[in-house]
């Protein structure tokens, strides 16, 4: 089953495919146990991806074909953590995020004060990250490939030029440098966001990153199965 997909991603590596989706296979009519399957297509796919720049997709049918042990910790995590009633605090925390942007300027025309403001901005994200790599040890292409990003769109990012990630890339990022709960925050807080109680996806990846649990398969696993967005590309 193995040499099923890693034959196939070799050919498309032969043939220049930017990308390729694979089913699980053999967990259908056949009846290979789906949790096996997931196993073993994911550990294919990461020993692939190490060293080609593909993007690789597995296509599943349902959630029920997820079954990690992973699970049952965080639901119980969940239970304590999440709380949809506190759906607007993370529309607070995003704006608080924002003014930590810029050093607040009084006393001075309104004109002047914003040009005062914009002057003294903090570092650009790109900048932010790159420089978080470096402390980390690790190089640029390490941290992409274990963020799950594609080269393009971690080029996007290294450039600058205004842009800021999606909030699920820099998690991403965080989860790659290995960051704890505190980093990540401010790592976010870069970008104007922050974690909140209220969102489900928020909370899972809270969970994985307390834990010291980096793996973005994992982590995706249990996402797909709380029929979350998935982490990376």
């Amino acid at each position: 089953l193995r040499a099923c997909y890693t034959n196939s991603l070799a050919l498309a590596k032969q043939h220049r495919c930017r990308s390729v989706a694979f089913p699980l296979i053999s967990s259908g009519i056949y009846g290979y146990p789906k949790e096996k399957a997931v196993k073993v297509a994911t550990d294919a796919i990461r020993s692939f991806l190490k060293d080609s720049d593909i993007q690789v997709s597995l296509v599943l049918f349902d959630q029920t074909q997820i079954h990690t042990p992973l699970l049952s910790e965080v639901q119980k995590y969940l239970d304590a953590a999440y709380d949809p009633s506190q759906a607007r605090s993370l529309l607070d925390e995003e704006l608080q995020a924002l003014h930590h942007v810029f050093e607040p300027v009084t006393g001075a025309p309104m004109q002047d004060g914003l040009q005062a403001m914009l002057q003294n901005l903090d570092e650009p994200f790109s900048d932010t990250l790159l420089r978080m790599i470096r402390e980390q040890g690790k190089s640029e292409v390490e941290v992409y490939k274990r963020a799950n990003l594609d080269r393009k769109h971690f080029s996007k990012i290294r450039s600058g030029k205004g842009y800021l990630p999606s909030k699920k890339t820099i998690l991403a990022l965080a989860l790659a440098l290995e960051l704890d709960i505190q980093d990540t925050v401010w790592l976010l807080e870069r970008a104007g966001y922050a974690l909140s109680p209220a969102s489900k996806f928020d909370v899972i990846v809270e969970y994985f990153i307390k834990e010291q649990i980096y793996d973005i398969f994992a982590i995706n696993e249990v996402l797909f199965s709380y029929d979350q967005p998935l982490l990376g590309s």
